[in-house]
């Protein structure tokens, strides 16, 4: 016993006058915290994830749960989480996963941004009143458009390339089948079909019950291919080329066999058990040259119908990169910021590998405009959009639209406790276990997901009506409207705001 046993992240206590021994925390916990023996309830706190379900289940309110109740001697180098990382790779010699977004403390840019509103000389807007516009388009747009007058009508004669049309700036982001149940990935797509918005994929096909949403699939193409054939790629109303995620820029990705069901082996096309991995690059993409060559093979495959998008994590140079997207004959860039969600990533490349999408945003619109092709793409902003204040500030920033993920998986239920990657959700989300599947009901998740993106959606147009904005295209880019609080003289001059008062 050289470490010897370490402290517990959370400690359970149970109070035994209120239990009445009705076995439901046993039943509903997957991780085997809890057992009934001899007439009463035991737990194993070293096996607590804090995922809540026993709290949730328990009709007696007789479980309490306390994070570090006994916590390491206190350091400002060696944390708690610095030091237990290095016990656990000192036992096991293995990388360390983990789940959800960057969990280091940096500053939230979203959070020292403030939005402008109307006061006497430029009068707000009341949406209860007044037509609030906040139908979004996403892609190529003409710089200008040519018509004639014919018959008393008027002609477009410009050629248009297709774009979405979405009810709400606010979509739902790519969580694959596999790394997500089918229960929640059918109750994101009954919620987008009722807000007339759309959700992505993920890189593990499309799965024949949801055929039905395909109108509002925007299905992807990552590294693996994965799931990828013409009927996919006709399924989908667009497509999205993933070359990065923000919660792991750099690398591919890894579905455990244990999650590779039968469902999901139909899905992905691979072998029932077998490993799902992602290699880092495509192994067609080594230059711009390479991804417009991608770009066109699908666009052609699907007779030039459908938008494509290019998705990157959001680097130091993603303007640049972006710049050179522009000119791919892609539609749309994604940007996911580095508090982008994952079911399972290196905890080394999730914490340090990666930057915010609010800088990103604001540098990859800006290049764009300087260099006049702002029009040739739509921006998508993603990772770490956690209310509806941030969609408006990172549209104002200069995004086109959003996409949102761990908020909705919230919405459904989960409490992040970010072991994903386990394949033990208790919630029935991240999980292919079919007795926990089941916890979820497609009807009420559907129904909690479409109620958010309906919230977010009233709370932006109040806020653009403050601002005096009745359309999402006057939002767009309009730094103006934000204002810096407490943030650095650089960051602002990146972001392109002016700091509060000024």
């Amino acid at each position: 016993m050289t470490i010897g046993s370490v402290p517990v992240k959370f400690r359970i206590s149970v109070d035994h006058d209120q239990c009445m021994l009705c076995g439901r925390c046993v039943e509903n916990c997957p991780y085997d915290v809890f057992r009934l023996e001899n007439g009463k309830i035991h737990v194993n706190s070293r096996k607590c994830v804090a995922c809540h379900r026993c709290i949730a289940m328990c009709p007696r309110d007789a479980i309490n749960i306390r994070e570090r109740p006994v916590d390491y001697r206190s350091h400002p180098v060696w944390t708690t989480e610095t030091r237990e990382a290095i016990y656990n790779q000192a036992r096991t010699g293995k990388i360390i996963l983990a789940g959800m977004g960057n969990a280091k403390p940096y500053p939230i840019i979203f959070d020292s941004l403030v939005l402008d509103a109307c006061q006497v000389t430029n009068p707000s807007i009341d949406p209860l009143r007044e037509p609030m516009e906040l139908r979004t388009y996403l892609g190529k747009k003409p710089s200008r458009l040519e018509t004639r007058q014919r018959d008393g009508d008027v002609e477009v004669l410009t050629s248009l390339s297709p774009n979405l049309q979405l009810e709400t700036p606010i979509m739902i982001g790519h969580m694959s089948y596999g790394a997500i149940s089918l229960n929640a990935q059918a109750s994101i797509a009954r919620a987008v079909s009722d807000a007339g918005t759309f959700m992505g994929t993920g890189e593990g096909g499309l799965h024949q019950s949801l055929y039905p949403y395909q109108d509002h699939m925007i299905v992807q193409v990552a590294s693996g291919r994965f799931g990828v054939d013409i009927n996919y790629l006709e399924r989908g109303a667009a497509i999205e080329i993933k070359i990065g995620q923000g919660a792991k820029p750099g690398i591919g990705g890894h579905l455990p066999g244990e999650k590779v069901c039968e469902d999901v082996s139909c899905t992905r096309m691979i072998p029932v058990g077998s490993d799902a991995i992602s290699p880092a690059p495509h192994h067609d993409i080594y230059s711009i040259e390479d991804l417009k060559q991608l770009v066109r093979s699908l666009k052609e495959a699907t007779e030039w119908k459908k938008p494509v998008f290019v998705k990157i994590a959001a680097v130091h140079n993603s303007a640049a990169i972006a710049a050179g997207i522009a000119r791919s004959a892609a539609d749309a860039v994604v940007i996911d910021g580095f508090r982008g969600g994952t079911g399972a990533a290196p905890r080394v490349f999730r914490d340090h590998v990666g930057i915010p999408v609010e800088a990103a945003i604001a540098s990859v619109d800006a290049k764009l405009r300087s260099q006049g092709i702002r029009n040739e793409v739509s921006l998508i902003a993603s990772g770490g959009i956690r209310e509806s204040a941030d969609v408006a500030k990172v549209i104002a920033l200069g995004a086109d639209a959003v996409y949102i993920g761990t908020a909705a998986l919230v919405a459904m239920g989960c409490r992040v406790c970010g072991t994903c990657y386990r394949g033990l959700c208790p919630w029935g989300i991240a999980t292919q276990r079919p007795d926990l599947v089941a916890r979820l009901d497609p009807e009420i998740a559907s129904r909690n997901v479409g109620n958010l993106i309906h919230a977010w959606t009233l709370e932006l147009s109040e806020l653009m009506g403050a601002a005096g904005i009745n359309s999402i295209e006057s939002l767009r880019g309009n730094r103006d409207r934000l204002r810096g609080y407490l943030l650095d003289e650089s960051i602002m001059k990146v972001l392109d705001v002016r700091p509060v008062g000024a």
